[in-house]
């Protein structure tokens, strides 16, 4: 039986500052793309059935950059749509509200795009994970996408809310392995470099 392999892209700019990014395309920084590439050799063991990566710019070279050449782009691993809250900060969104924000707990807003709950992102991430099971009997899964969007995607492969992504924060330009411990889903490797 296969396995799913999660990767975040690389470092950009406003990974690094913390800013909430979705539909912002930003490229990867210089960083972000020696992360890409030291990925390059991790993968090389594995046989893919599929290699599934959002459509935005800093996946798709991070997927280049790693060695792996997509099967297919998928509108499902963008990341959250965070309405009016692209390009802020928790801090800065925190001190607006006056209270503590976290996007597990408080969602979104509108803004230039609607927003997203992340029921509506749990109801993506499951149609990945319903198109991926049956390519498991021929190999691997990767999913190459983004942070937020790749923690409810590994909380509903784990039978949990998607606001159980919180527990599983991912460094960019790392990866997780979503596999199975006696026919069980399980999480077996994560913030993989």
């Amino acid at each position: 039986m296969g396995e799913i392999v999660v990767l975040r892209h690389g470092q950009t700019e406003w990974s690094l500052s913390g800013q909430h990014t979705s539909v912002t395309d930003l490229p990867l920084l210089p960083e972000g793309e020696e992360q890409a590439r030291r990925l390059r050799g991790e993968f090389g063991d594995r046989r893919f059935a599929a290699v599934w990566v959002s459509p935005r710019l800093r996946a798709q070279r991070t997927a280049e950059l790693a060695g792996l050449t997509p099967t297919a782009t998928d509108e499902d691993l963008v990341e959250i749509d965070y309405g009016g809250y692209e390009g802020r900060t928790t801090a800065e969104i925190s001190e607006e509200m006056g209270r503590t924000w976290s996007v597990w707990v408080d969602g979104t807003i509108p803004g230039a795009t609607p927003g997203e709950t992340l029921q509506d992102v749990g109801a993506r991430v499951d149609r990945v994970l319903d198109r991926a099971r049956p390519l498991l009997e021929d190999g691997d899964v990767v999913l190459v996408a983004h942070g937020h969007v790749l923690r409810v995607l590994t909380a509903r492969w784990l039978r949990l809310e998607p606001a159980a992504g919180a527990l599983f924060a991912l460094p960019a330009g790392s990866y997780g392995v979503l596999g199975h411990e006696h026919a069980r889903p399980a999480l077996t490797g994560w913030g993989l470099h």
